[in-house]
């Protein structure tokens, strides 16, 4: 009975771990993150780089929706700019504008995007591949253009000027939303890794690997597209929404096609299907630029310059290390856990019986069940 119940409950076990260890490092990764509003006012980080650090962060969120699409559903969106601008000036309007506070605001920024992006997935069953990105290019462009026209909601080319908001009665600041931007990204990171360990995850597999063969397997490739649009573009709404939360404005010239080729550039560089590298990737095309190429003698003083080093990046990381910075990490972290594995293998020679290797006569293995037979009362 106690074998079977341990039998039963080490894979029970094997397959929790994985999950409550990646929990634990998203909640550590979220502490570390929250002790630099307390390390800025203590002098130790200038508030630009905590300002930086913090839109590094808002387009890590944006940049999980987009991995969730190009990574693990193999379908490719050039109009995230729009979905998150969108969320941005939805979050003034219903904030300032309307005043229903916070959290109101924060919903219509979740979930009109939403619905946008489940049109958009109706729309992925027409059309694939480039003509898909040329679908969601059109309608951020179509998106960018309503910013601009509609003033009586965004101010058009002005700008929306939004202010910080109060959170449980609390009067926010820039310290605030950081902590709040960082408890943001981590209950996304949880939520993306729950959705692609789990059955979600091995749908969205299937489908990226093979339609037709999805399919053929009885996965419902319509209700896994909507699902993998909406996530996306419910990401792109919050990462909108705190974008404008922390920032205070919005402008239409922000949300453009560059900007969805920077998110782009981040889930490549930091490796597809990687949550970690994904925040890595994010980091390195805008925050790298900002704090270390513009502080150059000769690359910062070229206007410009600093950003072709994301294109560049691009093309380095393509062609030398198509995963990303994760397979960078995996390749460093390969001949220490050889090492390791070699070291947890060597131990003493086993101990080998007298002449077992010698071979057996002929007929000795006949010679000894009959010895057994007799032994037990049976006929040889």
């Amino acid at each position: 009975m106690s074998t079977s119940s341990t039998r039963t409950a080490r894979p029970l076990s094997s397959v929790l771990k994985p999950a409550r260890n990646a929990h634990v490092q998203f909640l550590v990764f979220g502490a570390l993150l929250c002790l630099l509003p307390v390390l800025a006012q203590a002098g130790g980080l200038r508030n630009s780089t905590l300002s930086t650090l913090a839109f590094v962060l808002i387009y890590a969120i944006v940049a999980l929706g987009l991995n969730l699409l190009l990574g693990y559903s193999g379908l490719i969106s050039l109009g995230t700019a729009g979905f998150v601008g969108l969320g941005a000036y939805l979050a003034a309007y219903f904030q300032d504008d309307l005043r229903l506070g916070f959290w109101l605001a924060l919903l219509a920024a979740l979930v009109l995007p939403t619905l946008i992006g489940l049109l958009v997935g109706v729309v992925s069953l027409r059309v694939r591949s480039i003509y898909l990105a040329i679908a969601s290019l059109c309608i951020s462009e179509i998106l960018l253009k309503t910013f601009e026209q509609l003033e009586w909601f965004t101010r058009g080319t002005a700008g929306k000027q939004s202010k910080y908001p109060v959170v449980f009665g609390l009067q926010t600041d820039r310290a605030t939303m950081f902590v709040i931007i960082v408890i943001a990204l981590v209950v996304v990171m949880m939520v993306t890794h729950n959705t692609v360990h789990g059955q979600l995850g091995r749908a969205l597999h299937t489908m990226r690997s093979s339609e037709v063969a999805a399919q053929a397997m009885g996965v419902n490739v319509l209700k896994y597209k909507l699902f993998a649009f909406s996530l996306a573009t419910l990401y792109a709404g919050l990462g909108g929404a705190l974008y404008l939360f922390f920032l205070r404005s919005s402008y239409p010239s922000t949300w453009n096609l560059f900007m969805s080729l920077n998110i782009i550039a981040m889930v490549v560089v930091g490796g597809l299907r990687s949550i970690f590298g994904t925040v890595a990737g994010a980091f390195v095309i805008f925050a790298v630029p900002e704090l270390v190429l513009k502080k150059l003698p000769v690359i910062g003083d070229v206007a410009g310059l600093p950003y072709i080093f994301s294109g560049v990046l691009i093309v380095v990381v393509i062609m030398f290390f198509p995963a990303g910075l994760k397979g960078l990490a995996d390749l460093v972290r390969r001949p220490f856990q050889r090492l390791r594995g070699d070291r947890g293998e060597a131990g003493p020679p086993a101990a080998r019986p007298p002449d077992s290797d010698r071979p057996s006569p002929p007929g000795a293995g006949r010679a000894a069940a009959d010895q057994t037979a007799v032994k037990e009362g049976r006929p040889a």
